[in-house]
């Protein structure tokens, strides 16, 4: 069932110590003065954290609260020993068509520098440093800053029919939620420039030529397909795939010499792993590895 995150976050008292510091201050859920509607839901299949922005009627875009809701759910994953893997999508008719304009240029709304600190760095930050592996589903819209979120995630899966588009610079501004850093580094520079500044949309199957997801799939399958491998990562041993996640978010800032040192220190973090000792028994002796996460 899906259930609105933050309310049982704050039910379990765990919002005080799972709360990102550069979140919005969020009211409780008081469901005697007013009908909730949870701007992020989530539901747990096995050892898979799935979460859904939820604002269908504005094709998820992004305003403080949803944001404050997705921090919250991303935290509560990050915490939870019993998730194993997190599956990242949206309700409706799209994945997530950006910043909600109408919060952006309301005098009496926070300023365009408040809105990128404090909705959508401590996201991509949260994406990145998830100790465990995270599949983002695009179908529809992915459009600015949500489809940066997009691609903060570790396996990006998309719809053949989706629309991928860095709408930045049709109202002037410069890709953010980590744009400049990763598309560059996905696609090459030249790309980046043609997407960034033509503004021009891409499909899934383009997206995936490009390099800019991993894999394009069929409409229909996309959300069976993506918890599919949710899933299977889950089940794999995802203490290694951390440190394979947190050796690549090193790597990318360090020299060649620097990332063999660190290759070197995270390669005997994992040896030292009951996963390491489970996966070469099972090699041994010729049967399936039980992994745990530890």
């Amino acid at each position: 069932m899906a259930v609105p995150s933050g309310y049982l976050q704050r039910k379990a008292g765990l919002a005080p110590q799972i709360l990102p510091q550069t979140c919005y201050n969020f009211v409780p859920f008081q469901p005697e003065t007013f009908a909730y509607m949870p701007l992020i839901l989530t539901e747990t299949h096995a050892a898979v954290r799935v979460i859904s922005l939820n604002r269908p009627e504005l094709i998820n875009a992004f305003n403080r609260a949803m944001a404050a809701e997705l921090q919250l759910a991303l935290a509560d994953a990050a915490a939870d020993d019993q998730i194993r893997a997190v599956l990242l999508k949206g309700e409706g008719r799209g994945f997530c068509s950006g910043q909600d304009l109408a919060e952006a240029i309301d005098p009496n709304g926070p300023a365009i520098l408040e809105i990128v600190e404090k909705t959508y760095n401590p996201i991509v930050l949260a994406l990145r440093s998830m100790p465990k592996p995270v599949v983002c589903a695009v179908h529809g819209v992915a459009a600015g800053a949500g489809a940066n979120v997009a691609l903060a995630a570790d396996l990006t899966l998309s719809a053949q029919s989706a629309s991928w588009v860095q709408a930045f610079s049709k109202i002037g501004l410069i890709p953010d939620s980590g744009g400049t850093f990763m598309l560059p580094r996905l696609v090459g520079l030249q790309r980046a420039a043609g997407l960034c500044m033509l503004a021009e949309k891409i499909n899934g199957e383009e997206a995936e030529r490009l390099g800019l997801i991993w894999k394009c799939l069929p409409d229909d399958a996309l959300f069976s397909e993506a918890l599919a491998l949710a899933e299977r990562l889950s089940q794999m041993p995802t203490q290694g795939l951390a440190l394979t996640k947190q050796a690549f978010n090193e790597g990318l800032n360090q020299s060649l010499q620097a990332q063999l040192q660190r290759e070197a220190v995270l390669q005997a973090q994992a040896a030292q792993s009951h996963d390491h000792k489970e996966g070469v028994q099972a090699f041994l002796e010729k049967r399936k590895p039980n992994f745990n996460g530890k």
